[in-house]
């Protein structure tokens, strides 16, 4: 499974577009989907870091 799915799988948002950048990922999903992605205190955004190892950045496009 990439990167991509399981970010959509843990987040439950759809994903638009991925950026990498050093050890962080931004990832753009529909600006009425962000606080779906970020989670309840930002869990959803926390569990999938520790998962992938990396700092992520959600934004809304």
């Amino acid at each position: 499974m990439d990167v991509k799915e399981h970010l959509r799988k843990m987040l439950r948002v759809e994903i638009l577009e991925i950026e990498y950048k050093d050890d962080e990922i931004i990832v753009y999903v529909p600006k009425d989907q962000v606080k779906i992605a970020v989670g309840s205190g930002g869990t959803a955004v926390k569990a999938a870091e520790l998962v992938l190892g990396k700092r992520i950045e959600v934004k809304g496009r």
